[in-house]
């Protein structure tokens, strides 16, 4: 039996000697890519956190302290830890565990986590909420280098050095450079400044220079100002120390006789204390370390070259075609510029970033930035897109409503991943744009059926003068052909796409299916099905969700008084709720109206497909309404086809 298959808790790792943590850590790392190789997942960022993950399980008295994994990228180990190393082959699989730490799934995972830079914040809640309990535990929050460029970071940084509870905060830097000779000193100052008697001898010795008349203020300022201006010599922790937290570090995150003695060190702290280490993306399998990027998400892939086990699919996916346009019209339009967080190959803007150097900014992990930044670019007659994922751009609300909105800035929003997203789950999936979008005055909203839609609506945002957003899924396209000369939608107008063509009379459709975004194709397959039980239904593609083409909608329902809005999105707020508004407020009160959408609940993780039937918002699901609201009964066919 291997060392690993011995673990289920940290009681468990605290049995093994020093000696046998290496060991460890490496049947750590193979399971890693060997179920990461089948399932895909977050590769790179996990194999970097290995040693870490050890040496704070061995140190610390953990579920009784509670650990808190910024983002969770980097928690696959802790899960083979804690009790999952059995199911983690159901890794990120249908009704399997998730790829993020979540309190559902094991009293070891202190915070459920997905989005960017919460564990400061969070951990200096669940601290502040301990000392009122009156519980002496410690709360560890670790952190990535790319979580720290977004502001809620600092906020809580903040918050934390002015409480001065006893929160640890650990910065796993895998991508900031630090000189190999004052990295090695720092490294060791650090474990030296942190031990507990030299930290207990510090602060005796601050409180005897106070206590010298008349002089003693000024020698303790001195004091702490040449300690300060050493520490920033030899170590980048002076913004660190100007928050309140005492700062050691960098250390090695992969030395885990220097981690644990650290941790040890600095284990229940009298005021917050902040941990540098710096580890390597991708440590321990070279295609990761050699390709950090591809591997922060991959696929599955073959362990032995690294390289994918998916046959290029000849279709394009929804962001190739905003990637290529985004290219093809910043040729003829310069005042194009396209903005970014921290994400230029998930949306896309790689080769617009390469083309466009001066046109194209990526402001790191900090979305409510990206939306006032382009603001003020759009102010002054630029025409910024800002590509963000949908579930990512819920954290800019505020600043889409307030700098964007009130003043009709015109900018784009290029919201990919809308709808149903996949294997990430509840935290990533883009269900709520709709809803909090339409809201918001000035704002016109689209989403397209298809490639060629999608290329052309990206030409209408850029055209438009004002704030517009074009919401579009993960995937591949319909296979259609993308048009060679793009020509803009018009904004409002909804497009009839399938009807009874053998009689081409509104009155003989049964049913009107008014669908917007993928959910149009889904839409056509139910309304062929629907044929073939005798039941007629026109097909509508809205295109937008605000405006909507009330002109159409109205028309078709003086004729046709039963109605299907598909949507693959939340019901409360979202596509149908529109639609269901707009008739209510032209006084159509005679119609027999039936929604398609997400009920209110959070969508799990597994495949896009699955998700669609069990939420119900697949073709399967348009069919079953449909034979509701026409009284269908399988025993007896309303009507020949």
């Amino acid at each position: 039996m291997s060392l690993l298959e011995q673990i289920n808790t940290s009681e468990d790792i605290k049995k093994l000697s020093r000696n046998e943590l290496p060991l460890l850590a490496t049947q750590i790392r193979n399971r890693i890519i060997e179920v990461v190789s089948k399932n895909g997942g977050h590769l790179a960022s996990s194999l970097g956190a290995v040693e870490l993950t050890l040496a704070i399980h061995y140190v610390f008295d953990l579920p009784r302290d509670t650990l808190i994994w910024d983002v969770g990228h980097q928690a696959y180990a802790h899960k083979l830890l804690t009790g999952r190393n059995q199911q983690f082959d159901t890794l990120r699989q249908y009704k399997g565990i998730s790829g993020f730490t979540k309190m559902k799934e094991s009293p070891y995972d202190g915070f459920t986590v997905g989005h960017s830079s919460t564990s400061i914040s969070a951990g200096l809640g669940i601290c502040y909420a301990k000392y009122l309990n009156q519980d002496d535990s410690d709360v560890i929050s670790v952190i990535g280098d790319g979580s720290l460029t977004a502001g809620l970071a600092y906020e809580g940084l903040n918050q934390a050095g002015d409480l001065k509870r006893k929160l640890i905060v650990i910065l796993n830097d895998n991508d900031m450079s630090i000189s190999a000779n004052v990295g090695a000193l720092s490294s060791y100052l650090s474990r030296t400044f942190s031990n507990k008697y030299l930290q207990n001898m510090r602060n005796q010795f601050g409180a005897f220079l106070k206590s010298v008349p008349k002089i003693g203020d000024d020698m303790y300022h001195f004091a702490k100002r040449w300690e300060e201006s050493f520490k920033t010599f030899v170590t980048p922790g002076m913004l660190f120390e100007a928050f309140n937290f005492d700062y050691f570090g960098p250390i090695d995150g992969h030395n885990l006789d220097h981690l644990i003695d650290i941790l040890t060190n600095i284990k229940n702290p009298d005021s917050p204390v902040l941990l540098h280490v710096t580890t390597i993306k991708g440590k321990g399998y070279e295609p990761a370390e050699k390709n950090p990027v591809y591997f922060h998400g991959v696929g599955s892939f073959a362990v032995d070259t690294g390289k994918s086990n998916k046959s290029p699919d000849p279709l394009p996916s929804y962001t190739q075609v905003f990637g290529s346009h985004m290219v093809r019209f910043a040729k003829t339009n310069e005042k194009i510029v396209a903005v970014t967080a921290a994400m230029p190959e998930g949306t896309g803007l790689t080769e617009f970033s390469k083309l466009y150097k001066d046109r194209f900014i990526d402001v790191g992990i900090a979305e409510q930035h990206a939306v006032t930044f382009s603001a003020g670019l759009a102010s002054k007659g630029l025409k910024p897109v800002v590509a963000i994922y949908s579930t990512f751009l819920q954290r800019a609300y505020d600043q889409i409503l307030h700098d964007v909105c009130i003043d009709a800035h015109p900018v784009v929003f290029a919201i990919d991943r809308g709808g149903v997203v996949g294997e990430d789950g509840p935290t990533h999936h883009g269900l709520f744009d709709f809803s909090y979008l339409r809201s918001m005055p000035n704002m016109t909203i689209m989403s397209p059926m298809d490639e060629n839609e999608m290329a052309r609506m990206l030409l209408t945002a850029i055209n438009h003068d004002g704030p517009i957003a074009l919401r579009y899924p993960r995937g591949k396209g319909q296979g259609v052909e993308i048009q060679e000369d793009v020509k803009p939608v018009e904004i409002g107008r909804a497009r009839v796409v399938h009807e009874n063509y053998d009689h081409g009379n509104d009155q003989l459709n049964d049913l009107m299916i008014i669908a917007i975004g993928q959910s149009v194709f889904e839409a056509v397959i139910a309304a062929k099905q629907l044929a073939q039980k005798g039941i007629t239904a026109m097909v509508i593609n809205a295109r937008f969700v605000k405006p909507l083409d009330s002109a159409l909608f109205l028309e078709k329902a003086d004729k046709i008084k039963k109605i299907i809005t598909v949507e693959e999105h939340m019901l409360a707020g979202g596509f149908g709720s529109a639609v269901l508004e707009m008739y209510a407020d032209n006084g159509l009160t005679n119609l027999e109206f039936r929604r398609i959408g997400i009920d209110n609940k959070f969508v799990e993780h597994g495949p896009q497909a699955l998700l669609k039937k069990d939420y119900g918002i697949d073709a399967a699901a348009i069919v079953a309404a449909g034979f509701d609201l026409t009284g269908f009964n399988a025993n007896d066919i309303k009507k020949n086809p």
